[in-house]
């Protein structure tokens, strides 16, 4: 593997360091302490190309390789994960599984709104009984001489309450259960979409979360994404991206530790010397630093089997896991290098340790992976219950 980016990638993440400083780090706090959406800054990162930057050009998108889209979600999670929310609800759960599995029709509707931030979409999987299962799934698809009415709750939708666009994942057929599911792309306007905002969230303050109510809503036939059965599929690929850009967003958090850290210790002084000097001081910085690096390379690796079209969700799963619990650990150590300090907002720290925690338990929780990666080594599926294979 060529550890080597390429001139264009250099270039592409230095464009997005530029930005992220110049245009989101200004936000950050403000938004984060009012819990404010900025629908404004979402339109920014169209106009970048941040949103769809993986999806063809012929719909609106950049047509960038997976390492260069991680590069890009590094640097925006390295000054504001709830704005690498966005991207990655936008990039890599809506639109690229609109690309990879609709129709010309959907394509041509729906993607070039998309990549350029006129619209907004959200992943209608989650419910408030059915995260890891989503075999399990309760909302109900029924079949109508015009297409489907589908009715049920779902729960945790990141950008539900100001999306145009939501991808609802539905049961068509319980007892088919993962050959039953079904996704369809529902227009948030439609009669039956009702959503409610979630409060009091320990982080991702300034990202729209949302709880949603779909009220027998009718679709047509061409709502539907790919067909009955597909629904299953449909959650998996986008999950395997899903999770990547979560890990290449944790990836920046971890960078983002450092810098500050290390600006903070060369500056604060204590018995008349910068504790950048104290010796455990230097032991926590170079902790992050290893971790920072080893997430990095792992979501690198995940990156470059996408690009070459290599089956990688083992590999996306570990990076998630490592990245994800790694920006945990960096968030606290950076908090230990500041002191009192990094307990209050006037640093980013405190912040990074609330933004981190939620991306170990979404798209996957940690222990999820952990079976995931387990399953793979013993080829024992640990996840079914023994009763359920008889």
């Amino acid at each position: 593997m060529d550890f080597q980016l390429t001139d264009e990638q250099r270039l592409i993440s230095e464009s997005a360091r530029e930005f992220c400083d110049k245009e989101i780090a200004p936000r950050v706090r403000e938004n984060d302490r009012a819990g404010r959406f900025d629908r404004e800054l979402a339109s920014m990162l169209g106009e970048m190309g941040y949103l769809g930057a993986t999806v063809s050009e012929e719909y609106g998108g950049r047509s960038l390789d997976y390492l260069s889209y991680a590069l890009i979600v590094e640097q925006v999670g390295r000054v504001d994960s709830s704005a690498r929310t966005v991207v990655s609800v936008q990039t890599s759960l809506v639109a690229g599984s609109i690309e990879r599995w609709g129709t010309e029709e959907q394509k041509h509707e729906w993607l070039p709104r998309l990549c350029s931030g006129e619209a907004l979409g959200c992943f209608a999987l989650t419910e408030p009984d059915a995260g890891s299962d989503p075999a399990g799934l309760r909302t109900r698809a029924a079949k109508t001489d015009s297409g489907w009415t589908i009715t049920g709750n779902k729960m945790w939708i990141s950008m539900g309450n100001v999306a145009d666009v939501a991808l609802v994942f539905a049961q068509t057929d319980p007892g088919k259960r993962h050959k039953g599911l079904a996704c369809f792309l529902v227009p948030t306007a439609n009669t039956g979409y009702s959503s409610q905002e979630i409060h009091g969230k320990l982080g991702l303050r300034s990202s729209d979360t949302a709880e949603i109510s779909l009220d027998e809503i009718e679709v047509g036939e061409e709502a539907m994404l790919g067909e009955i059965g597909d629904g299953f599929k449909v959650a998996m690929s986008a999950l395997d991206n899903g999770r990547y850009s979560v890990a290449a967003g944790c990836v920046g958090i971890c960078d983002g530790c450092v810098d500050a850290s290390v600006a903070y210790a060369k500056e604060r002084r204590q018995f008349g010397v910068p504790i950048a000097s104290f010796q455990l001081v230097q032991e926590l910085i170079a902790d992050m630093i290893v971790k920072r690096d080893a997430a990095r390379l792992l979501v690198y690796r995940a990156g470059e089997l996408k690009d070459r079209g290599v089956r990688n969700t083992v590999e996306t799963s570990i990076a998630k896991y490592y990245a994800t619990e790694a920006a945990v650990d960096c968030a606290n150590q950076a908090i230990q290098v500041h002191g009192g300090s990094g307990y209050v907002d006037d640093y980013p720290v405190e912040r990074y340790l609330r933004d981190a925690r939620v991306t170990t338990l979404y798209e996957g929780t940690s222990q999820i992976h952990k079976l995931i990666i387990g399953r793979d080594a013993t080829g024992i599926n640990a996840m079914v219950p023994p009763s359920a294979d008889q």
